[in-house]
Parts: C-alpha cells; sequence; structure tokens
C-alpha cells in the first residue's frame, strides 16, 4: 500500500520547479523503467509497481537499493500520471555527467533551439538514440527533458541520450571552427542533392518560428527538405521530429 504523503511527493514531481529542487524525475512503464535501471550508474529512490511486476523482475531488482511499494492497479492509478498505468513507476536522481564537447568535430550532434512540446522532444530523443546520436545540446527556453511526457515519449531512449541545456549563442561561438553546423532553412539546399559529413552540428528549431535569428548567423550549411512535387501547393511545414527523423536518416546514408 503506498501512503498519501508518497502519492502527494509523487504528484508534486510533475511541476519543473518541485523535480529542480530535489534532483530527481518520474519514469512510468516496464520498458522505461527496465532501461534507465539497466543504465548502471542510474540512482533510483523509490519504486512504485504490481506484484507481478515485482515477481517478474526480480533479478534485475536483486542489487536495487531503494525503497520498492508493492500496489494494486487501482492504487497505482492514484500515483500514476498516465490515463492507464503500466505495472510500475520510479522516482530517479536525474542523470550526472556532461558531453566532451572536445570531441564534437568526430561525431554528429542534434542542437534544440526552443522546441517546446514535450512529444515533440521524447521523440526527437528517441530518434537520435535509433541514429546513434549521443548527444542533444538544447536552448534554454527548450521543454525539460525530465517532463514525464518527455520522460514518456522517449520510450527507455532518455537512458542512453545525453541532454544538456546550454545559452546556444555561447555553445555555438566556443566551438572549433571545423564543425560544420547544419540547419533547416527554407532557403537550404535540398538536402538530397548535398553531400553530408559524418560529424558536425545539426540544429532543429522551434515549432512555429523555427531557427532563431542569432542561431541562423552560425549556420554554415543551410539544408531544406523539398515537398514532393516541389510545385504542389502543400502544408507550410514539417513536424519538427518528423523534420529530424528525415536529416537523421540522410545523414547516416552513404552519399553516393
Amino acid at each position: 500500500m503506498i501512503s498519501k504523503n508518497k502519492i502527494k511527493y509523487i504528484h508534486s514531481l510533475n511541476l519543473k520547479k518541485n523535480r529542480d529542487a530535489q534532483d530527481v524525475f518520474v519514469a512510468e512503464g516496464s520498458k522505461i523503467v527496465g532501461d534507465i535501471l539497466a543504465r548502471g550508474n542510474s540512482k533510483v529512490e523509490l519504486l512504485v509497481a504490481q506484484p507481478e511486476w515485482l515477481e517478474q523482475n526480480a533479478e534485475m531488482l536483486r542489487d536495487v537499493r531503494c525503497e520498492i511499494v508493492e500496489v494494486s492497479y487501482d492504487e497505482l492509478a492514484k500515483v500514476s500520471f498516465l490515463c492507464h498505468p503500466q505495472q510500475v513507476m520510479a522516482v530517479f536522481k536525474k542523470f550526472d555527467g556532461c558531453m566532451d564537447a572536445s570531441c564534437l568535430d568526430k561525431k554528429l550532434t542534434l542542437v534544440l533551439d526552443g522546441v517546446q512540446d514535450p512529444g515533440n522532444l521524447g521523440t526527437i530523443i528517441r530518434i537520435a538514440d535509433w541514429f546513434g546520436i549521443e548527444d542533444i545540446v538544447c536552448s534554454m527556453d527548450t521543454v525539460d527533458v525530465y517532463n514525464p511526457k518527455v520522460v514518456q515519449a522517449t520510450m527507455g531512449s532518455i537512458a542512453r541520450v545525453r541532454v544538456e541545456y546550454r545559452e546556444l549563442e555561447s555553445f555555438f561561438d566556443s566551438l572549433p571552427t571545423t564543425v560544420p553546423v547544419y540547419g533547416t532553412l527554407l532557403e537550404g539546399e535540398n538536402i538530397y542533392n548535398v553531400p553530408h559529413s559524418a560529424n558536425g552540428i545539426i540544429v532543429m528549431g522551434n515549432e512555429g518560428k523555427g531557427i532563431s535569428q542569432p542561431i541562423r548567423k552560425r549556420i554554415s550549411k543551410a539544408l531544406r527538405i523539398p515537398n514532393y512535387p516541389e510545385s504542389r501547393e502543400t502544408a507550410d511545414s514539417l513536424n519538427v521530429a518528423v523534420a529530424t527523423a528525415i536529416i537523421c536518416s540522410e545523414f547516416r546514408r552513404p552519399f553516393n
């Protein structure tokens, strides 16, 4: 049975200010919780689960040192952020560590400029994981990576992709001049006609405004995802997560 105080505590973590104050976040579902536990250096503070999940995952939990609360489905429903609870939820410490900026000229990195929708950020993290991109740098006004909706949308990829928040102008100004900076702009070159490097920065902008003017100035190679056929009247833009998937796929495709 879970106490009212613990229910209140978990519910409070829906707010960023409370997550920041406690330095924790909430993850739900067997896939996400399992992936984060498998990360190795993840610190779990509280685990709330149905008895069948605890029994099925007894081996994985053998070395877990935290408070474990066994609950019924109805009890889990009272504390869950989901419409349909998924057997387990956990409170984790936020991840330690930061990316190695000195290696940015040797790999592909995503930069997000003002992405606001939690589902979009979570999906982009999942896309990055799929395409072997280990680091994402976010502007300070990008939605919080530890928002429960973001964590849920990552489907466990939050355990494998580092996400950092930076003042983007100073971040770009600190980069070596050898690092190519790609960005999607209407005036950019057709992405399917341009050779891409295996390293560099890919900038994705806000859902409505795109890449901000100060960051546009830092882009060295502007790209465009063309509609088809280009003469046809079509939607104004692509969803930022969909556009990210298309661009990452192109960067991972050998260019002949």
